[in-house]
């Protein structure tokens, strides 16, 4: 009788734990993976120039740049990208001059805004960076050139989320040229095959995100990894709870001991060691769907024990303020007792418990936080 309760139990209690992982698993590719990226801007050429006859000593207009980018998760993907520069100098104290600079570039892309959780503090800013590598021609057409060289390019690009199809952007760039050969004013020659063209860009500008899902891969919070080592101590608490189990001895003809687990007591001691738990999405009130079996087993114990009632037990996670989780958890508890409501239990037995944020799981971990946002039970 133990096993087969261990065995029961411990299938619910696998079940709840992996429900939110089973959830994100299920809809990986449930968000748009390719965007646009449309910028226009300024730069500032630093090196090298001919001599002290030309320099740079203020930004140039006009700077655009054309990407399209693919993420292969929420976290990395590629951008091929084509660039073009207006290089001139028709002021100050250096002689004129106008060049022109294109590129294409393929680079990977990091989304630095998952990788350090910006989902913590905010789901409007985020943050890539961008590196790789290109090929790159400069012209001037005074001196009637066309300089064909290689580059390397990296940098960091801001986002604002406008709509889940639009981000506003501003980003920082800085590329190097290799087997430069004239001077970004086309007058002389660099005399070196090394980097020896350096150029730095600021653009503002677009990400219009494509695909037929509602947000793109920029904004997707996943949660992958489960820690086997929360379930394997859960195992191990419900084991030591079925052997501390009441027993009693029933005598027949022959003295043979027969181990009979108090079922009720049962049931309601892992009720109240919260193995029986209902989980949510991050800042949302709805259960999720697999965490439904909670509800029927405390549902059922209540239909079978008219007498009990029962503490509803909201959480929250900590990202957001107090007052909010306070409001969020309360709604939670709130949305359980309805359920248990209209399945037809007298709301004079339940009891709803806002216990704001649970502080005491880990902030800043992603796992952590998805099994804080939860409501427990307590039987009375």
């Amino acid at each position: 009788m133990k096993k087969l309760v261990i065995i029961l139990a411990l299938s619910l209690g696998l079940t709840n734990l992996h429900a939110q992982t089973e959830q994100e698993n299920n809809t990986l590719n449930d968000y748009n993976k390719w965007s646009v990226e449309l910028a226009g801007g300024f730069n500032k050429p630093s090196r090298t120039f001919t001599s002290s006859r030309y320099y740079s000593s203020r930004v140039s207009p006009f700077t655009a740049d054309l990407g399209i980018r693919y993420m292969m998760n929420n976290k990395f993907g590629l951008k091929a990208d084509f660039g073009y520069n207006s290089l001139t100098e028709q002021k100050n104290s250096s002689l004129d001059f106008t060049s022109k600079y294109y590129r294409v570039d393929l680079q990977g892309v990091a989304n630095l805004g998952r990788i350090m959780n910006f989902e913590t503090w905010t789901k409007t800013i985020g943050l890539l960076g961008h590196a790789g590598f290109g090929v790159a021609q400069l012209e001037n057409s005074d001196f009637h050139f066309k300089d064909r060289m290689g580059n390397l390019i990296a940098g960091l690009t801001g986002q604002i989320r406008l709509t889940d199809r639009i981000s506003l952007t501003g980003d920082v760039t800085t590329i190097f040229n290799t087997w430069q050969d004239a001077n970004f004013d086309g007058a002389g020659l660099t005399r070196n095959r090394g980097f020896s063209g350096v150029v730095f860009n600021g653009t503002v500008g677009l990400n219009v995100y494509l695909g037929k899902n509602a947000k793109h891969a920029d904004w997707t919070v996943l949660s992958q990894d489960f820690n086997s080592s929360v379930l394997e101590a859960k195992i191990a608490d419900l084991e030591n709870l079925v052997k501390k189990m009441p027993e009693k001895q029933v005598i027949v003809e022959k003295p043979v001991t027969t181990t009979i687990v108090n079922e009720k007591d049962l049931v309601k001691e892992m009720i109240d060691a919260k193995y029986y738990s209902v989980y949510f999405d991050f800042n949302k009130a709805t259960p999720i769907e697999n965490s439904t079996a909670a509800i029927d087993v405390v549902l059922t114990y209540l239909r079978k024990n008219p007498s009990a009632n029962l503490d509803i037990l909201g959480y929250a996670d900590q990202v957001g303020s107090s007052e909010y989780n306070e409001k969020l958890s309360n709604l939670r508890a709130n949305n359980v007792k309805t359920i248990l409501e209209k399945a037809g239990i007298a709301s004079s037995r339940l009891n709803v418990v806002a216990q704001g944020a649970d502080t005491s799981i880990q902030k800043d971990s992603e796992e952590a936080r998805r099994l804080a946002r939860r409501v427990t039970f307590r039987i009375r």
